[in-house]
């Protein structure tokens, strides 16, 4: 049995999955990389992402002792937005993706848009308020919901790009390793 191929994971039951670094510490020039574009490219999305969580939080704002809808769905909406742009830009062929891509998508807008930070000041005030069974069943279904998300997604996206029958990895074709 041979072992796991460079550029390639196992994911759930076994099946592959892409291993797409942002950056390879292996490899001299990546090492050595000009952060200053890559750093400007995180902020800018990040100010985007961030924006569109505070609007969302204006929009549905949960009372005292309330669930933490807007919270919720921002987690959510944002943990598929990221199992699409994963499937997209690691198994989506063979060309790569602009190298800010993901620093501005994944890292940037979407890092800013999901709030796991607010999610775990939702769950202390709850427990503040004396609400322990909404706050237990807000970290429980967030965090199911979430990685739900992400995976349902990613697999939509995989048959939606006909990525579903093989891993692409790129310079690789297609194909079951």
């Amino acid at each position: 049995m041979t072992g796991p191929q460079p550029g390639v994971g196992v994911g759930v039951g076994g099946v592959p999955e892409a291993i797409d670094p942002d950056v390879d510490l292996h490899v001299p020039g990546q090492r050595a990389e000009r952060r200053g574009p890559v750093l400007a490219a995180i902020a800018a999305g990040g100010a985007l992402g961030a924006s569109a969580r505070y609007g969302a939080a204006q929009l549905w704002p949960a009372g005292p002792g309330a669930f933490p809808w807007a919270t919720f769905w921002t987690n959510v909406i944002g943990c598929a937005l990221i199992g699409v742009l994963m499937v997209l830009i690691s198994e989506g062929g063979r060309s790569a993706p602009h190298p800010l891509v993901r620093p501005f998508i994944g890292v940037g807008v979407l890092g800013g848009f999901t709030t796991f930070s607010t999610y775990a000041v939702d769950f202390s005030r709850l427990l503040d308020a004396g609400e322990a069974g909404t706050a237990l069943a807000y970290a429980g279904l967030t965090v199911v919901a979430a990685l739900g998300a992400v995976w349902a997604a990613a697999s939509v996206t995989r048959l939606a790009t006909g990525l579903a029958t093989g891993l692409a990895v790129r310079g690789r074709p297609r194909g079951r390793a």
